[in-house]
């Protein structure tokens, strides 16, 4: 492997769907150290954001079903792929049961497979840790578009697979960043210490 880690890895099982049929917040902090793979690409999830729905205002699922945000209404372990100011589209991964809405929205990636091509997306990265950082900027890396709305994260070709080896991982726990309502609540998780975490002033998208 390269000095900057560009080789593909072996990675371990595709995570099923039982792993996101779980309480959001769960799920959330469970994502840390699993590695998002789409096609050649791969990052380790350092950053995540819990947005449970019911009474939480902040995620989208508060207004109730609409065309929008019927994926997060549906079985867990599917792709919700948004826009935001127009520009920049958001990986989240819909959790628990069936009915009940919840996502975890994915902010940051440590990238370990297809650096070459995570650059090539993404030219204004002048370093390795801004390939990635920030949910505007890992779906640019990877490859994500609208056009993943609804795929099934548990097969085809954008999946969340276990690391090759386990590692212990330090988790910090935040409030979230980049909005207004609920924002109090704890329900961002970082690996602690990683330096391709967003930062944690706002939203970091370019």
């Amino acid at each position: 492997m390269g000095e900057d880690g560009s080789a593909m890895l072996a990675f371990g099982p595709i995570l099923k769907r039982p792993f996101y049929q779980r309480p959001t917040a769960e799920v959330a902090r469970a994502l840390l150290g699993k590695v998002l793979v789409h096609g050649a690409a791969a990052g380790i999830i350092v950053e995540t954001e819990a947005y449970p729905g019911r009474d939480d205002l902040a995620s989208h699922s508060a207004r109730g079903i609409t065309r929008r945000t019927r994926v997060i209404f549906g079985p867990p372990g599917h792709a919700y792929v948004y826009l935001i100011y127009g520009i920049y589209e958001c990986l989240n991964l819909v959790t628990e049961p069936a009915g009940t809405p919840g996502c975890v929205l994915i902010r940051a990636l440590e990238p370990v497979a297809g650096i070459e091509l995570m650059r090539q997306r993404r030219p204004a990265a002048g370093k390795l840790e801004d390939i990635a950082r920030g949910p505007g900027r890992l779906t640019m890396a990877m490859g994500i578009t609208r056009d993943h709305y609804g795929a099934d994260v548990t097969r085809g070709s954008l999946v969340v697979r276990e690391p090759a080896e386990p590692r212990a991982l330090e988790i910090q726990v935040t409030p979230r960043v980049g909005i207004r309502a609920c924002a109090e609540r704890p329900l961002r998780f970082i690996l602690q210490g990683n330096r391709f975490v967003s930062g944690p002033r706002g939203f970091v998208a370019l």
